[in-house]
């Protein structure tokens, strides 16, 4: 019971953690219009906005829909992310109960007796 305790308490701290940062991302991606995303292209011929970026040999990576794609998976991770944290959380009061800590310990144990 220590063991589950502890681990999920970790990952319910990691995944909070991530989705903070994920959320961060996304917030700071949207109040850029993803000039940061393309930061890595030494063009003059990109725009400073990320979603009308064309496709240049300057370029390492294809840049014509970077802004979306990344949009799309942060929010699609986001919310896993904040979903395992939730689940992790419920996991450790789970922990908490078998060890008869926490308001419905008690409650728990006159129910088994």
């Amino acid at each position: 019971h220590w063991t589950m305790l502890s681990v999920s308490l970790l990952n319910c701290l990691l995944s909070t953690a991530c989705s903070v940062g994920l959320a961060l991302a996304i917030g700071l991606t949207v109040h850029s219009r993803g000039t940061h995303l393309v930061r890595g292209c030494n063009s003059s011929a990109l725009p400073a906005d990320a979603r009308a970026a064309i496709a240049t040999n300057d370029c390492p990576f294809n840049t014509t829909r970077i802004y979306d794609t990344a949009l799309a998976l942060w929010f699609l991770s986001l919310l896993l992310a904040a979903a395992e944290a939730v689940l992790s959380g419920r996991c450790c009061l789970v922990a908490l109960v078998f060890q008869g800590i926490g308001p419905c310990a008690h409650s728990y144990g006159k129910e088994q007796v």
